[in-house]
């Protein structure tokens, strides 16, 4: 973790490859990023939060789904504060319907956004908080 970056994402997806570019995108940013391939890793780091501004949290992933990781982080009350946007490749309206209710920041679909659109989102939800 670089502490001179701005702001601090943390991407929790068990693609390696995914992680790498995303965290090359944003290092050429102002955004540093932590990486957990699991939900149950997010859960763990949550515990003791530092100055983390957003997570990307994808839904498919080995133990505890996104989803169900969301869930736990609500339960628990973990990264209240924190905006959770979904960045996966589940479009069917039942997850999105899913992740709205327990209150997302946003939804992208990984297929379909470049890693710039994703930086912009990122970027546009730590600036703009709702």
């Amino acid at each position: 973790m670089n502490p001179d970056k701005k702001y601090k994402v943390i991407i929790v997806d068990d693609d390696d490859f995914l992680v790498n570019m995303y965290a090359l995108k944003f290092g050429n940013s102002d955004i540093g990023v932590e990486a957990c391939k699991s939900g149950e890793e997010l859960l763990e780091k949550l515990k003791k939060p530092a100055g983390i501004n957003l997570i990307l949290l994808d839904i498919v992933m080995p133990g505890k789904s996104g989803i169900e990781t969301l869930m736990e982080m609500r339960k628990s009350k973990l990264g209240e504060n924190i905006p959770v946007i979904m960045l996966t490749n589940q479009s069917e309206e039942n997850y999105i319907n899913e992740a709205k209710k327990l209150g997302i920041a946003g939804y992208i679909i990984k297929s379909a956004a470049i890693p710039s659109e994703v930086l912009d989102e990122v970027l546009n939800t730590i600036r703009n908080p709702k």
